[in-house]
Parts: structure tokens; C-alpha cells; sequence
């Protein structure tokens, strides 16, 4: 029976054997056939965890998020019955905030055995590290882009965080790290607590959560063009 692998893939360049279990690694590696996110980006994971296979022997389909069913089940059905494929993502876990999941989904109408393997996921090391509310949470991907929607979805993401104590987690485009931060800033309440998680699982991450009120005393963070996720609870 053919397997498909949900294979993480690093939020940064560091060394996979921070971040990948070495029997993650051992799963990928001799894999022939992926389905990606982002081909060129699954060509250098697997340059990183140093394949022994030849990239030009080894199939990647790119996905879209508008990538047809008709398009996954093909690939899924190229891949001969006694060979496997992983799944990766442009960075993290393949499937979560990810296209990923509709060929996870198409798998388990064809029968086709799923397994997750260990590896970096921002949001949950995001949480881990944040000090909020882990029993409630969500994740909300990204926040409108024009500044009134987006004002507007943050107060009432906060609403529902303070009636059902549930953390609120988000990510932004890295070079609009500084626009969301300061809308956050703007529109939450003094006592709501931030969370900011940047870099993570990287040589620079740092991660610190203060009051709204704290925040806006303080220097602006060094987050330029860096992966960093947001999150909030509110008092």
C-alpha cells in the first residue's frame, strides 16, 4: 500500500538536525516522489537533509490552493504501488494553515495510509512559548489587508477572546510585520496581552509577550522581513 509522508520542512536555514527527527529524515530521504508547496523550496529541504537520491530522478508536483481534485488524485495515482511520496510545505507542517490539506484529504478518499511525521510548526511553538491561554486557541492565518477590515476583525477576534479566554494567533506578510504590529497597538485594549514570536526554531528568534499597554512603551521590535507570529488573549 502506498503511503503518503507529511514531512515538515524548516522555518529557516538552520541545521535540519535542530528541527527534523532522524526518523523524519529517514522517511524523506528516500523518497522519489513529493507533492509541494513550492517546488524550488522542496528541492533545497531536500538538498539539506542531503538525499542520496539525484533531484533529477525525483518527481515534484506543484500545489496550488487552487490546484483541481482531478490534478491530486492523478498524482496521487502516478505514484507506482510500491513506492511511497511525502508531502512538504514552503516552510513548517505540510496541511496546517497549508494547500496541503486537500491532498491529505484526497488520500484518505483513495485509501491511501497518512502518516504525520514530527517537526516545526510556528503556531504551536508560537503557543508553547507565548505564556496564553493553550486549552483555547486559534488561528486565524492572515488579517484583512486594508487597514479598516482589518482594525475591525482584530477588535472582534478580541471580543471572543476575552468571553471564551481564547487565544488569538496570526501571521502577516514579514515586510508588513510593522503595519500589524502598530494596528495591534491601535485597536486593543491596554490590558490585552501580545505575544510576539519571530525567527522561530532560528539563530535569531527571539520571543516576549507584554500588556498592549507595555508594548506601546517600549522600543519597536526587530522583526523586518522576518517570519513572526502574533498572538493575543485579552484580559
Amino acid at each position: 500500500m502506498t503511503t503518503l509522508h507529511l514531512i515538515p520542512v524548516g522555518l529557516g536555514q538552520e541545521d535540519h538536525t535542530r528541527w527534523l527527527p532522524a526518523a523524519a529524515r529517514e522517511a524523506a530521504v528516500v523518497l522519489r516522489y513529493f507533492i509541494a508547496e513550492n517546488a524550488k523550496t522542496a528541492r533545497l529541504f531536500l538538498k539539506q537533509v542531503a538525499t542520496p537520491i539525484p533531484l533529477q530522478e525525483i518527481s515534484i508536483q506543484a500545489l496550488r490552493p487552487d490546484t483541481p481534485a482531478t490534478d491530486i488524485r492523478d498524482w496521487l495515482k502516478a505514484v507506482p504501488p510500491d513506492q511511497d511520496l511525502g508531502l512538504v510545505s514552503e516552510a513548517g507542517c505540510p496541511a496546517v494553515a497549508d494547500p496541503g490539506a486537500q491532498v491529505v484529504a484526497q488520500a484518505h478518499q483513495m485509501g491511501i495510509r497518512v502518516v504525520p511525521w514530527v517537526g516545526p510548526s510556528s503556531i504551536m511553538l508560537g503557543l508553547m512559548a507565548s505564556g496564553l491561554q493553550g486549552q483555547r486557541f486559534a488561528f486565524h492565518g492572515y488579517a484583512p489587508v486594508k487597514a479598516h477590515e482589518r482594525d475591525t476583525q482584530l477588535r472582534a477576534w478580541e471580543s471572543v477572546s476575552h468571553k471564551q479566554q481564547q487565544t488569538q494567533i496570526l501571521i502577516e506578510t514579514p515586510y508588513r510585520n510593522a503595519a500589524l504590529f502598530e494596528a495591534l497597538l491601535q485597536t486593543l485594549r491596554d490590558t490585552t496581552r501580545l505575544c510576539i514570536a519571530c525567527s522561530l526554531t532560528c539563530d535569531d528568534e527571539w520571543i516576549a509577550t507584554h500588556t498592549i499597554a507595555q508594548w506601546r512603551k517600549a522600543q519597536m521590535p526587530d522583526f523586518d522581513k522576518k517570519p513572526t507570529l502574533f498572538l493575543y488573549l485579552a484580559g
